[in-house]
């Protein structure tokens, strides 16, 4: 692994604190956006989740439910659920931050955990990777050993702490509401 690629790992976390501070003093919600904005949310949330009970790190390659459809639902659920604060922020600086954030770290990110994929799993994961797309899900999901069908697992959601995103989103919001009442 690349120093360059552990800067990106490590610093992922760190930086996100300033984001969310810089994205709450440039927002500027509305009731009517905050609830779009949730709605669109609560959707990346459902993805994260749907992911997350699929999901056994370290354990075997995911590739069912919707690892069938994108190798990177936890990142594309994520991108929904940003693209809803995106629209209870209410101007488009907010946006900007998040997106510019977004850019920046998601692609090296996804392409280091590809390379980890590559080497624990080799050819498995190199036919995995040509027949699913990286990032935009396909219509068309992969159905390799029943791995479409997989069950979603309520005690992996659990092991993998996907609740946490849950409640992140639940806090987020909730600090939405109240800077659009108590600041100007």
């Amino acid at each position: 692994m690349s120093g360059t690629s552990n800067f990106w790992i490590r610093w992922r976390v760190r930086v996100g604190y300033p984001v969310a501070l810089v994205y709450l003093a440039l927002a500027r919600p509305r009731p009517l956006l905050i609830v779009i904005g949730a709605a669109i949310g609560i959707a990346g949330l459902a993805i994260r989740a749907w992911a997350a009970g699929h999901l056994r790190k370290h354990q075997m390659l995911a590739k069912g439910g919707p690892y069938a459809f994108t190798r990177n639902p936890l990142y594309f659920g994520s991108v929904i659920l940003a693209a809803g604060f995106i629209v209870a922020a209410g101007s488009i600086w907010p946006g900007i931050v998040v997106a510019a954030y977004l850019a920046l770290f998601y692609p090296t990110v996804m392409r280091r955990e590809e390379r980890e994929l590559s080497a624990k799993y080799g050819e498995d994961f190199a036919r995995y990777a040509a027949a699913v797309p990286l990032f935009w899900p396909t219509l068309r999901p992969l159905v390799a050993n029943g791995s479409a069908n997989e069950k979603f697992s309520g005690e992996l959601y659990q092991r993998n702490r996907e609740y946490q995103a849950a409640i992140g989103f639940v806090v987020g919001i909730a600090i939405l509401w109240a800077r659009m009442r108590w600041m100007p």
